[in-house]
């Protein structure tokens, strides 16, 4: 009797953590928005950082057309890992016969939009100030804040993965010149390694 008791408990307890949070995002999602920010960070290594001295404390002497390379770099790393996340996130929720858009999903993409929209217009704002050294550990702790306040939504291991970012994030302010380095191994190899334990983990 006790045995079913605790059990009954257990299957409420799945049920109730079902109907609060979004479980439904696929270790594939981590996987290709990782491998998009290291596309993006070897462009922009390429196009804006090689041969400059850039990633320093103060403002630096950059070109508009530099700018607006490194926001169109930006920018299209940003829809590739948003595009391939929501890909395999809506064929995942295909597979477990759930709604990707439902009163959960609602909940943390607003969660998760606090911080990125606010992360994002204070680097707009740097990067129009030429404080690009700021950019790498700014977007990190952002990032990481984001997947912390939103973790309370879905899988429990984005909380891990933001407080991750997060510690990158004050490292990258510590080391600015490594700054574009610390940024690959947050947003591209730590991206990665939670989409394969996630993966790997709920078998999606």
């Amino acid at each position: 009797m006790k045995e079913k008791y605790i059990e009954d408990l257990s299957d409420i307890k799945k049920i109730m953590d079902r109907s609060t949070r979004f479980l439904s995002l696929s270790g594939l999602a981590g996987i290709s928005t990782g491998l998009s920010a290291l596309v993006g960070s070897g462009v922009a290594y390429v196009v804006i950082f090689k041969g400059n001295d850039y990633l320093v404390p103060g403002a630096v002497e950059i070109a508009k057309t530099g700018k607006a390379h490194l926001l169109l770099i930006a920018l299209g790393t940003l829809v590739l890992s948003i595009g391939s996340a929501m890909l395999f996130t809506v064929r995942n929720t295909k597979k477990r016969n759930q709604r990707a858009w439902n009163a959960q999903s609602k909940e943390l993409l607003v969660n998760l939009l606090i911080p990125l929209v606010t992360g994002g217009v204070a680097c707009l704002i740097l990067l129009s100030r030429g404080f690009l050294g700021l950019l790498p550990p700014l977007t990190l702790i952002f990032y990481g804040l984001a997947l912390v306040n939103g973790s309370r939504n879905t899988l429990p291991e984005i909380r891990n993965l933001g407080l991750i970012q997060i510690f990158i994030g004050l490292a990258a302010f510590q080391f600015i010149t490594y700054g574009l380095f610390l940024w690959v191994l947050g947003f591209g190899v730590f991206q990665i390694i939670y989409g394969v334990i996630v993966q790997k983990k709920y078998r999606q």
